[in-house]
């Protein structure tokens, strides 16, 4: 019982210790996380491929659409952020 008490009070506090690892990226003065970044690469990124697997006649084999690209630009976004902020 003691075990679940000191691991709700490590998750309670983990988010607190962790939002300052944040990345930022500083734009013209103006400084953005790299998060935020990501997801607008991630997105243009997204609606770059559409067009490409519309052409390759891909895209009726892909499931339902709603779901596959919002999936595809986080992915995209997760694998920039992983190539320009990997701290490893």
């Amino acid at each position: 019982m003691r075990c679940v008490a000191v691991i709700r009070r490590c998750c309670a506090i983990a988010p607190l210790a962790l939002a300052g690892c944040d990345p930022v990226v500083n734009i013209a003065g103006a400084n953005f996380p790299a998060w935020l970044l990501c997801a607008i690469v991630g997105g243009i990124l997204a609606a770059v491929i559409r067009p490409i697997f519309a052409a390759t006649r891909i895209e009726p084999h892909l499931g339902p659409l709603l779901i596959v690209y919002p999936c595809f630009a986080v992915l995209l976004a997760c694998i920039v952020y992983l190539v320009f902020f990997n701290r490893i």
